[in-house]
């Protein structure tokens, strides 16, 4: 663990070094780049390859992609318990998702000129799931169900086979729950590959979203402008901004949700206005380490991974948030509505001790999609608008266009575009 104080003369610089994390690094994204590049030349062939290499599993390429008896199979499965959980999940998000899907709108600016955007869903989306380190199944309800309410009509989920080069059963049931029609047997660099530019067995989609690790990510940045992106995030992060008055069990049991994930490149951040109360958190951050089974990981990233910071007050630690941007900002504080106003940046916002990150990774609504490595400053969380199409609608009277014509022409003058003008100008002298 690394402790930074606002006394500190050297924190402005240790800051500095914790906002600008990568994504991915540079060795990472060269390796991703050579992937990506022999999938988009050698199709099946590479994704073979690289199912044997990565995945220890050997797979035909009419084996790519889950059956009809596998989704069966993975359905009986599935415990009751799963079962009614995985439905409260994609119920609460499904109703997120539709509330914040944009409508098609239109207004009159001025006599004659009607203006507006029409908005039209993707119709073949891929939505990668993680699965190397542990069965993310809230993934597949925090993308493929945004997907379906959006109104997309195919949508692909890729994710990383078990060693018996099957689907995780509880993954494979939530993502047929929440509307996938295709569900690919792929992880890694080389899936992000195969959705970008298809293969001689799958076909390409328009755009790819979800999770990954640094690899994932890296392969996401080298395919975009093939396709389009949600966004380019790495390993998963949380900061808390707590008083003194805050729990630190609560902040401490937060922080290790996100240190468990697996790569080992997490990163949990508190921000406090106390020292007393990082002290406190650092020795519950001790203790309930010790009884997590995910125990190696953990600890990694509680060497590499957690930062203590000691803030001069909340005003300022409100500062160190919005300069961080994380992906996830717990506001562990008296009156977090009074604090919410000074974040600038963040993917997900939890207000209050009684809204702990995991709820927004599971069951509460908002996509658990979210920016990471302080992109959450121009990327935001995964939503329907993502998966749709906008256009802009421009309608235009005679009278109307008529009293533009000479603006319009003055532009043409000045960028020397002769036949933008006279596109207009031709219309002076025309009658019915």
């Amino acid at each position: 663990m690394k402790r930074i104080s606002w006394n500190d003369p050297n924190s402005a610089q240790q800051l500095e070094a914790l906002y600008n994390r990568p994504a991915c690094p540079r060795e990472i994204e060269q390796t991703a780049a050579e992937i990506v590049a022999t999938v988009r030349q050698e199709g099946d062939k590479a994704v073979c390859s690289y199912l044997e290499r990565f995945d220890k599993v050997a797979l035909t390429p009419d084996q790519f992609v889950v059956t009809d008896e596998e989704c069966a199979e993975a359905e009986n499965a599935v415990s009751e318990t799963a079962k009614q959980a995985i439905a409260t999940a994609i119920e609460h998000v499904r109703l997120f998702a539709e509330q914040a899907k944009p409508r098609d709108h239109f207004f009159s600016p001025r006599p004659g000129v009607t203006l507006g955007e029409r908005f039209l869903p993707m119709e073949r989306v891929g939505c990668y799931i993680p699965g190397g380190t542990a069965p993310l199944v809230s993934t597949a309800i925090h993308t493929v169900a945004i997907a379906r309410a959006a109104g997309v009509s195919s949508i692909v989920a890729t994710t990383p086979v078990m060693k018996n080069g099957k689907v995780n059963p509880s993954t494979l049931y939530a993502l047929k729950q929440a509307g996938a029609t295709e569900v690919w047997k792929l992880g890694g660099a080389y899936a992000v590959a195969a959705l970008a530019y298809g293969t001689q067995t799958l076909k390409k989609v328009d755009k790819i979203v979800g999770p990954g690790n640094a690899y994932v990510a890296a392969a996401k940045k080298t395919v975009y402008g093939s396709v389009a992106i949600d966004m380019v995030a790495g390993p998963s992060e949380i900061m808390i901004v707590a008083d003194r008055h805050a729990n630190p069990a609560f902040a401490a049991a937060d922080m290790l949700s996100q240190a468990e994930h697996g790569s080992g490149l997490e990163q949990a951040v508190l921000v406090a206005d106390s020292a007393e109360f990082l002290d406190r958190v650092e020795k519950e951050l001790e203790r309930q380490s010790a009884t997590l089974p995910r125990i190696a990981t953990v600890r990694k990233v509680l060497e590499h991974g957690v930062f203590l910071i000691e803030a001069k007050d909340l005003e300022e630690a409100a500062e160190i948030a919005s300069g961080y941007a994380p992906e996830h900002l717990e506001l562990m504080c008296e009156h977090p509505r009074d604090l919410l106003p000074r974040i600038r940046a963040a993917g997900a916002v939890f207000l209050g001790p009684w809204t702990p990150e995991p709820a927004g990774d599971f069951t509460a609504g908002p996509s658990h999609v979210l920016p990471t490595a302080g992109t959450a400053k121009f990327f935001h969380g995964l939503s329907t608008m993502d998966f749709m199409r906008r256009s802009s609608i421009l309608e235009y009277t005679e009278e109307a266009l008529r009293k533009e014509i000479p603006a319009i022409e003055c532009f043409a003058s000045l960028e020397g575009l002769d036949a933008h003008g006279r596109s207009a100008s031709i219309r002076k002298d025309f009658r019915k």
